[in-house]
Formats: C-alpha cells, sequence, structure tokens
C-alpha cells in the first residue's frame, strides 16, 4: 500500500512540475506581449490623460498671484474601445472634453496669465479651441508650453473657455492644482458608454449617477469644496486572457489533488484497481487541457478556448477509462470528478475576487462527503487485506 501511493504521489510531483514550467513559459508570453504591444497602442492612442486644471495668475514672476476659477463648467465624454491583442485586452478609449471657467481678476494688476496644460504629451488633439471672452486663441498649443496673458482690470470677470477630441488608454482623470485646494462652484459631467466603471484610489466619487442605455451620466456638483482629490474614471478590464491562464495552470496541482483524493477513494471503496501508470495517464489528460488552452486564448474567444480544452481533457479521461474499469466508472464517477474539479474548478478561478472562498466551500464539502463515505471503514483492516 505504501509503495503504491507513494508511486502516485510521484506521478502528482512531475505533474506538478509540468504546470510550474507551462505556468512560467505562460508569464514570459504575457510580459512580452504586453511590452510590444503597449508600445504599439500608445503610438495610436496614447497614455492615460489626467487634464489639469487651468491656472490663472497675476503679477511679475517674483510675486506671482494666484488667481482662484470663480465658476466652472465642464463636460466630458468617454467612448470605449476595447481591444485584444495576444493575451491581453487594452482599454482604449475617445475622449471628448469641454470646459468653460469664469475667473474675477481680484488682484491690483490690470494684466492675467493662463495655462491650460494638455493631459498627455504623446497623445494628439482634434478640433482644440482656446478662448478667451470669445476671443479666440489662434496657437492654442502654446498654452500647453507656456502661457497666454490677456488683458482684465481688477474686479472685472472674463471667461475661458477649451474643447478638444482625444484619444487615451486605462484610465481619465482631472486634475486640480496640487496640493489642497478650495474650490467654488463647480461642476463636471461625465458621460460614459460602457456600463463597468470604478474609480481610481484618491479620486471623488460622484454625486449623481444616471445610468443610460449603455453607460452612465455622472455627475460631480459642489457649490463649495476643499480637497486634495482628483476626479478620475478607471475602465475594468474583462477577464484577461493571459493572466488567467497563468492563474489556472499555476493552481492546477491543487486541482488534480483532489482528484487523485477522490479516485483513490471511490476505487477503495468499491474495490477497483487502478495502477500508478493509469493515474499517469489521468494526469496527462489534466495537463492537456492547460497546455491546450495556453496556446489556444490567445487565438480564440476564452470561453470558446475553455469549452473546448474541457472537452478535450473530459474525453481523453473517459476514452481511457472505459478500456481500463468500464463505461460506468469512466462516464459516472470519474467523469463528475472531473467536471468537478477540473473544470468547475478552473472556472472559479475566473473571477479572482471569489475563487479563494469557492475553492475553499468545494473542498469542505469534498472533506464532509469523503467523512461520511469512510467513517464505517476499519483502515486497519483494509491495509491488512490489501497486504496479504
Amino acid at each position: 500500500m505504501t509503495k503504491y501511493l507513494s508511486a502516485v504521489a510521484l506521478v502528482f510531483v512531475g505533474a506538478s512540475i509540468a504546470w510550474l514550467i507551462l505556468g512560467g513559459t505562460l508569464v514570459q508570453r504575457t510580459g512580452d506581449s504586453d511590452t510590444e504591444q503597449r508600445a504599439h497602442l500608445s503610438t495610436q492612442w496614447g497614455s492615460p490623460q489626467v487634464q489639469q486644471a487651468p491656472v490663472i495668475t497675476a503679477g511679475p514672476v517674483k510675486h506671482v498671484v494666484v488667481i482662484p476659477i470663480r465658476s466652472s463648467r465642464i463636460n466630458v465624454a468617454l467612448n470605449l474601445e476595447q481591444r485584444r491583442k495576444g493575451l491581453l485586452w487594452y482599454n482604449l478609449y475617445d475622449v471628448q472634453f469641454s470646459g468653460r471657467y469664469v475667473v474675477r481678476n481680484d488682484s491690483n494688476s490690470d494684466r492675467l496669465a493662463v495655462r491650460f496644460p494638455l493631459p498627455a504629451s504623446d497623445a494628439s488633439y482634434a478640433n482644440l479651441r482656446y478662448s478667451i471672452d470669445g476671443k479666440r486663441i489662434d496657437n492654442a498649443a502654446v498654452l500647453d508650453r507656456g502661457v497666454v496673458t490677456f488683458a482684465l482690470k481688477p474686479g472685472e470677470n472674463a471667461v475661458i473657455e477649451n474643447a478638444y477630441s482625444s484619444r487615451g488608454m486605462e484610465s481619465w482623470t482631472y486634475q486640480f492644482k496640487n496640493g489642497v485646494e478650495s474650490i467654488n462652484d463647480f461642476a463636471l459631467t461625465l458621460m460614459t458608454n460602457f456600463k463597468d466603471i470604478d474609480f481610481p484610489a484618491n479620486t471623488l466619487l460622484p454625486v449623481t449617477e444616471e445610468p443610460l442605455a449603455n453607460g452612465w451620466r455622472l455627475q460631480w456638483t459642489y457649490r463649495t469644496l476643499v480637497t486634495a482629490n482628483a476626479i478620475g474614471m478607471v475602465i475594468p478590464y474583462p477577464p484577461q486572457p493571459g493572466p488567467l491562464a497563468e492563474r489556472i495552470t499555476f493552481w492546477a496541482p491543487v486541482a488534480l489533488l483532489f482528484y487523485f483524493f477522490v479516485m483513490l477513494l471511490t476505487t477503495t471503496l468499491r474495490g477497483i484497481e487502478l495502477h500508478p501508470i493509469n493515474y499517469f495517464f489521468l494526469a496527462c489528460a489534466f495537463f492537456a487541457f492547460h497546455l491546450l488552452f495556453a496556446y489556444l486564448i490567445d487565438r480564440i474567444p476564452l470561453l470558446a478556448a475553455f469549452s473546448i480544452c474541457s472537452i478535450v481533457s473530459i474525453f481523453l479521461t473517459i476514452s481511457y477509462l472505459r478500456l481500463v474499469v468500464g463505461w460506468r466508472f469512466a462516464a459516472v464517477e470519474s467523469g463528475l470528478a472531473q467536471l468537478v474539479y477540473l473544470v468547475l474548478f478552473s472556472y472559479a478561478l475566473f473571477n479572482e475576487g471569489w475563487s479563494g472562498l469557492t475553492i475553499t466551500i468545494g473542498a469542505i464539502i469534498t472533506l464532509f462527503v469523503a467523512m461520511q463515505l469512510t467513517g464505517g471503514i476499519r483502515w486497519s483492516q483494509r491495509a491488512a487485506a490489501q497486504s496479504c
């Protein structure tokens, strides 16, 4: 009995080493793919965009006075275009931005300066427009590189407007000035064409959220606000093929351990003899699932690849065990165990946040069933009978 279990354990260890090697190749493939694709996409779509609020100042260089913005009306539309490249999804978006700011000259100077940096240096901007009190700035890009001065008598107001269309990746953020800032009469409306939304760390949550047919209408409105946080949107990713395949592969030894445990228990209870070589071929059928999955996921949709690999692996196992112990055991006991501990176990890893709890519950249920089925067995007598 000891030699038999040692041989089965050796099969398990060998399979685990194979999965570690396969998982390592997936990590390398995913990293290489990300580096290549991100460099390619950034030339077309830019990078995560951070739009900073305009800065208005007065006075000479050595005695600059920052002029607060009295009112802000900002409209942003994010249109998501997710693209899959190799083993990864990328969240790309088109953004339409427009802002209207009211400033009042509370200084003694009759000339102010405004700087409105563009959100990303590697992005392109279409329909870029700036105006001050209705007077358009012909060379609008100068606001990104430096400042534009304009005349405004003390005590008077001016309206600064800007708009553009651009492209970015992964997230969009509206950043107030650095540090804690007091904000007055502020309103930002953000429209999305996607339902799955999230907000970056250190950002404000919307005041109102209105669901639309294909997205959201989010509003941040404040009469007064003192904050060091920004306003932003991060776009959650769908299940990433590469990292998901890595996770399933590295967890595979646990799935096989459960399967081997159930098979050893079932064959013992039913008096069926499986040779360690049989366990070797069963482990190969499990490994075939992960090997095929690793090289299908960058070719076809994720769920289609998962379904094909599940069918192939279960077919290999049942068609093999029918020759060893017959159809019934192959299709019922073994087939059901493989469905639970390979297919459903792997599917639980699609949702990383719930996978640990799901696997724990499955392990507890397995333990309960095993304890109930074996509670009446006298193991010392069973071991003595097998050794004779």
